[in-house]
């Protein structure tokens, strides 16, 4: 079921002439705007990997993913009443897209292909599982619907190095991951996604080891938008 979210960010992205939900090749596509397609992914990028792979074939496409920055739920009762709202304490980053990143390797970066990153506040309604007997626990419920209340300002990468480009602060040179860890202030395992994004999207290159981690550099030509075979 389309929530509020997909339909709110499709009307931002869609002019007055342009089209949504439109038939092309087998899919469907959010929105057409003149030569480009607009595909809106809240949920995995894994999801429409292939479909972005073969529409970027013949196609300009941008991807556009919402990063949710804050969160407030909701919980409604069986008759639609609110009954609460709360805070979320998680709270989104544009690093999150190197969690998604991981699948999309052999798809970004390609000469007619862009992303663009939206960091998003919005509610999230909930009404009970059907699991509950007696009262209802936190991690039994069923997500209604979620509502975009603010959008941020567009992060657009085209290259590879528009990668790095969301990093905090610069990267030593060479650098292995528990230094990427420190800069970006991540965990050691989100700066292992960051560093395989970063290597196989050719933003950096392993260039040795230092005991068991490997080092990498900075690419001193970029590959730009160059397209890589899957």
């Amino acid at each position: 079921m389309e929530t509020s979210l997909h339909r709110q960010l499709k009307a931002l992205y869609a002019g007055l002439d342009d089209r949504q939900e439109v038939k092309l090749g087998g899919y469907r596509i959010d929105v057409m705007r003149g030569a480009e397609l607009v595909e809106i992914q809240h949920g995995s990028l894994l999801a429409i990997r292939d479909k972005v792979r073969r529409l970027a074939e013949e196609h300009q496409v941008l991807v556009v993913k919402p990063i949710v920055a804050r969160k407030t739920l909701v919980r409604i009762s069986e008759n639609g009443r609110e009954v609460s709202r709360r805070q979320s304490p998680k709270r989104g980053t544009l690093l999150d897209i190197f969690t998604e990143l991981v699948y999309f390797t052999q798809t970004f970066p390609h000469p007619q292909l862009a992303l663009e990153l939206r960091l998003v506040e919005i509610e999230e309604l909930r009404k009970p599982g059907h699991g509950r007997r007696r009262r209802w626990r936190r991690d039994d419920h069923i997500v209604v619907d979620q509502r975009l209340l603010t959008v941020g300002e567009a992060h657009r990468l085209s290259s590879a190095a528009d990668l790095l480009g969301l990093l905090p602060s610069p990267l030593p040179s060479p650098f292995h991951t528990a230094q990427l860890a420190a800069v970006a202030d991540v965990s050691r395992g989100t700066a292992q996604r960051i560093a395989y994004c970063l290597r196989e999207m050719r933003a950096v290159e392993a260039v040795g080891k230092k005991g068991n981690a490997w080092l990498y550099r900075v690419r001193r030509t970029s590959p730009g938008r160059t397209r890589r075979s899957a």
